[in-house]
């Protein structure tokens, strides 16, 4: 049998083996690179995305899709637009712009018990469960070192809407109420953030049960107001605490969930029922700044 040069091996056999070798080394290369290949994403921007706390995630976020199944192609929007409802429980605006782990802890922190902190409503959330943990599942990636949630968000390729709504005041009641310093300097991290152009509005949420709670978001809300006609001129803003939807919470027992001898368990967060009465009495105004948006 003939011999391959340089060796002792029949031709064959030395043949075989540097396939084999050959073989193993794409085998090992393939391995190695198989897992690192980047998956193709399925995900789709919404066109409207509503962003907030824990109100969205405990009633307001089916109330909002719901208001806006009533207004497709009314307010300036455009038949069949996709919605998109995010509240991440604990967060404030200022979360939003935060970008150390500290700062935006409330948004990218897992919850300790609940394992999920966010209430996810509409296209971006394909599951039958609301309940979802940012930073798991490729709709909420949104927490990368050095980036603030927002610059992650809205990176290029990803959330791209067509309208953002925010709606917050609760947790960050106290320190807006007390220093629109603070107010003012939210917003100028909130601007800095959006993608320039994206038509935004920004509306408190709805009033709570006790009267102390009321009055310290109010406050808060004509500092966080002043701040966006001051620094935010183009978001668009809606009052959420006005005399109709105050009327219609404070120290209603009906509008929040309530222990079995009927007193009030959670004075801050409406059921689904009154948050849907609350988007209603406010709808004129909401459907106005929507329409300056888009216009």
């Amino acid at each position: 049998m003939r011999q391959y040069a340089g060796t002792n091996l029949p031709f064959s056999t030395t043949v075989i083996m540097t396939f084999l070798k050959r073989l193993l080394h794409a085998t090992v290369f393939f391995l190695a690179t198989a897992g690192t290949a980047p998956a193709q994403s399925t995900f789709q921007s919404p066109d409207i995305l509503v962003l907030g706390d824990s109100q969205l995630s405990f009633g307001a976020g089916v109330a909002f899709l719901d208001l806006f199944r009533k207004i497709d192609g009314q307010c300036g929007l455009k038949p069949g637009m996709s919605v998109g409802v995010l509240g991440v429980r604990s967060s404030q605006l200022v979360a939003w712009t935060a970008k150390d782990k500290t700062g935006k802890k409330s948004i990218c922190d897992i919850d300790p018990k609940w394992k999920v902190n966010a209430g996810s409503f509409g296209v971006i959330n394909k599951t039958k469960n609301k309940y979802v943990q940012i930073g798991q599942g490729e709709e909420y990636q949104f927490c990368k070192a050095g980036k603030s949630p927002f610059e992650a968000m809205f990176e290029a390729g990803y959330y791209q809407p067509k309208l953002l709504i925010m709606t917050f005041v609760g947790n960050a009641s106290e320190r807006w109420a007390n220093s629109p310093e603070e107010a003012e300097n939210d917003v100028r991290r909130t601007m800095r953030d959006l993608p320039p152009g994206m038509p935004c509005v920004f509306m408190t949420t709805a009033p709570a049960y006790t009267e102390r709670v009321v009055r310290e978001r109010q406050r808060a809300q004509d500092n966080i107001e002043r701040a966006f006609k001051t620094v935010g001129q183009r978001c668009s803003f809606v009052r959420g605490y006005t005399e109709q939807t105050i009327a219609a919470n404070l120290g209603n027992a009906a509008n929040f969930r309530r222990k079995p001898d009927g007193t009030v368990k959670d004075p801050y967060h409406p059921t689904e029922t009154s948050a849907k009465q609350f988007l209603s009495l406010v709808r004129p105004q909401l459907c106005k700044a929507i329409q300056e948006q888009l216009d």
